[in-house]
């Protein structure tokens, strides 16, 4: 891993364009050319825009808008439901086709990821071209790539060219190429983190890398140094294929139909919350001992409040009354609109066995009741099962918002 970040680096980021109407076009070529939207529930306020095609962006219609918005931008739109088994079928074919390349591939997201090409020899514009053809003529779907010395730079030349575009960025060119973007189409700048940028006159991508690192940190902490650095076109990071296997949370979230402050529904939510929770921690093969409530109320104000739990926790039962709890201490009754349940410091089962030798065991033991949980799943599921899970006998569950995330669990087996 050393010498691939060493040496002059080969970054590939494929970006696949308006991924979830492009697969549904795959399927229904009658669709090739019309504004389609994938949206949730169109009775319900929760049916948002999840992506868009091109034609239906031409008229305004943008992610996260409602659906009565996108409407009445464009009256034609053509809304259909996610078919979120469709999408995780494509994304696998992708990411097959990817590996054969290479073994050196990271997957961000259902549609997108970074390769590292740099031992692969060839023409890196050629495999950028082949590879993109492959995927348009056996998928039927466009997709952009970026090619950069490191992980930044690809991404940001990923954006510069849509549909089916292919851009190169050299560090020699971010000054003509990157900094005159204004900061906010920055990767990893949000909202509030541009505005407090412009805030000390910060407006452009070239102007976060002309700042002085000390009036950055005074706004954005050690974040500040680490945007400046690569505003510069300064990222080490690899390309690692093991961070698929990597999660610290864990969680599920939904929006109400309507604002509410009864709280048999909200205790209805939660429970609800918590079941699809647990599915998500046992395809995981995985335990947690925080309990994080997100509570979005009418007005659109959101808090956060989390418990730091002794024991490790995996059943709906003991996310469900943490939640309760969570949810009596910090409601000031006010209307709600949405609920969150987020099970935090996770690891897989079977690391916190490996971690257990006989010396720690007779050690901790009467320190710590992580122990005796473990004895209980051991005694509950049998010695091997926690790297054996039958994930057949886990309810099918449809993802909400938690299947960008949940499609790592198809990659990793």
């Amino acid at each position: 891993m050393k010498d691939r970040v060493s040496r002059r680096r080969v970054i590939f980021h494929i970006d696949m364009n308006c991924f979830y109407a492009s697969v549904e076009m795959a399927y229904n070529p009658e669709l090739k050319g019309k504004p389609l939207a994938i949206a949730g529930n169109p009775e319900e306020r929760r049916g948002i825009v999840v992506t868009s095609s091109y034609e239906a962006r031409s008229k305004g219609v943008k992610t996260t808008m409602n659906l009565w918005e996108a409407k009445k931008r464009c009256p034609e739109l053509i809304v259909m439901r996610p078919n979120f088994d469709r999408y995780r079928a494509a994304s696998r074919e992708i990411f097959k086709m990817l590996s054969d390349i290479t073994p050196f591939v990271q997957p961000v997201s259902i549609d997108e990821g970074y390769m590292d090409i740099t031992e692969s020899g060839g023409d890196p514009i050629k495999t950028a071209v082949q590879l993109q053809e492959r995927i348009l003529q056996e998928l039927d779907l466009p997709c952009s790539i970026g090619i950069a010395p490191n992980k930044f730079l690809a991404k940001m030349a990923s954006d510069m060219k849509k549909p089916q575009g292919i851009t190169i960025l050299r560090k020699r060119e971010i000054s003509s190429k990157l900094w005159p973007l204004p900061i906010h189409e920055m990767y990893g700048v949000g909202e509030k983190t541009a505005t407090k940028l412009k805030g000390i006159d910060i407006n452009t991508i070239g102007d976060l890398a002309r700042k002085d690192v000390y009036s950055l940190k005074q706004v954005l902490g050690i974040n500040g140094e680490r945007l400046r650095n690569k505003a510069n076109g300064i990222d080490t990071s690899p390309v690692d294929p093991d961070a698929v296997y990597e999660f610290k949370s864990i969680g599920n979230s939904k929006t109400l139909p309507f604002d509410t402050t009864d709280e048999r529904e909200l205790h209805s939510l939660i429970q609800q919350l918590s079941e699809n929770v647990e599915k998500r921690m046992k395809r995981k093969q995985a335990v947690g001992r925080s309990v994080q409530l997100m509570i979005r109320f009418h007005d659109r104000k959101t808090i956060t409040r989390s418990k730091k739990l002794g024991d490790y926790i995996e059943t709906k039962e003991d996310i469900m009354m943490v939640a309760h709890e969570l949810l009596q201490k910090h409601w000031n009754l006010e209307p709600i609109r949405l609920l969150g349940i987020t099970v935090q410091d996770v690891e897989e089962k079977h690391s916190i066995i490996q971690q257990l030798d006989l010396f720690t065991y007779e050690k901790e033991a009467s320190k710590e009741k992580l122990y005796e949980t473990i004895d209980e799943l051991t005694e509950k599921y049998g010695k091997n099962t926690f790297v054996s899970w039958d994930s057949q006998t886990i309810d099918d569950q449809k993802p909400t918002t938690s299947f960008q995330k949940d499609f790592l669990d198809d990659f990793r087996k």
